[in-house]
């Protein structure tokens, strides 16, 4: 979470922050302006955003998420996130096993010997992947008359089962199975590239700009939350989780987990608002290491590291990562 930077200075002579700081005013303007103007203008391709999945295993996805229509790289992705956190060692208290968190009596069921070494290997990846990717499509098969969306449907049948899916007509009603379908899906739209359309800049971003634009000049805290018992610190995702939990948008706690919170927007597309990443492999989400809250212009309010306070910063690093633009969903 923290990130060495270059001390900003801004302005000369008196200027300040307090200039910046009004031009961030008539950002926050603009971006409710915004907001309004281009809702509904979005586009979505099922191709992997950059470095949403971790190149060891990005072949693997974009491969096998293409095996039937049900599915697609973007949402075979979030579904591995949603199992694992892309790890290959997880196993769950049910003895769910592996990235893909099969159990053992399905995975001896279902489980392919993916890259031919002769064994069907539930911990390896290799095999895994493509097994959850087929496991998948079957499920898609199985459950193809139900009535409601088939990408829908075969997630609940993975959660819940096939037989679940045909009884209920659909996601069946049990609060764990229809908490997986939406969270997958959500998800899917951080894992997909959006080669074509521009992306609906978020509603609340101005709310959330404007909470940190109030913390400018807190002194940073590891692992701070802004509680009265830190003395209202934060590091820098517990700043941009505070400001957009203040315009109810939920975020996870730590910054390589937010960048999977909304789609990615180019360079040239960010509007004020979105959260702004760094890391140390440019391939790798799970590098990410800092976050801030884009206010145009080139800069961003963050928190940077030990001994800093809440400030203005340019994001046109070596590190620069990303971005991310939060939404209700």
């Amino acid at each position: 979470m923290r990130q060495n930077r270059k001390k900003l200075w801004l302005l000369g002579l008196g200027g300040g922050l307090g200039v910046l700081s009004l031009f961030v005013v008539l950002l926050v303007v603009g971006t409710y302006m915004a907001a309004a103007g281009m809702a509904g203008a979005g586009g979505r391709s099922v191709g992997l955003a950059k470095g949403a999945v971790p190149a060891a295993y990005q072949g693997l996805v974009q491969k096998w998420g293409n095996l039937c229509k049900a599915l697609n790289p973007a949402l075979l992705a979030a579904q591995l996130y949603q199992e694992s956190g892309w790890k290959p060692d997880a196993q769950s208290g049910a003895q769910a096993q592996g990235i893909a968190q099969f159990i053992p009596g399905t995975w001896a069921t279902h489980g392919i010997d993916a890259n031919g070494d002769g064994k069907r290997d539930v911990w390896d990846p290799e095999d895994a992947i493509p097994s959850a990717a087929s496991y998948d499509c079957k499920l898609a098969k199985y459950v193809e008359d139900a009535p409601g969306d088939a990408g829908d449907n075969m997630l609940a049948a993975y959660n819940a089962g096939a037989y679940a899916v045909i009884k209920y007509g659909g996601v069946p009603p049990y609060s764990e199975t229809k908490n997986y379908v939406s969270t997958i899906r959500k998800m899917e739209q951080s894992f997909a590239s959006h080669k074509k359309g521009r992306l609906d800049p978020s509603q609340q971003a101005a709310g959330a700009i404007t909470y940190a634009q109030k913390k400018l000049g807190t002194p940073y805290l590891w692992g701070g939350d802004g509680t009265p018992q830190e003395g209202g610190r934060f590091d820098c995702s517990g700043l941009t989780k505070a400001a957009y939990a203040s315009v109810d948008i939920e975020l996870p706690r730590v910054a390589n987990d937010q960048w999977n919170t909304g789609p990615h927007p180019k360079r040239n597309e960010l509007l004020p608002g979105d959260l702004v990443f760094f890391g140390s492999d440019l391939n790798n989400s799970r590098s990410i290491d800092h976050v801030g809250i884009y206010v145009g212009g080139g800069y961003m309010i963050d928190a940077p590291y030990t001994g800093a306070k809440i400030r203005f910063d340019p994001i046109d690093t070596p590190n620069y990562f990303g971005a991310t633009r939060p939404s209700a969903d």
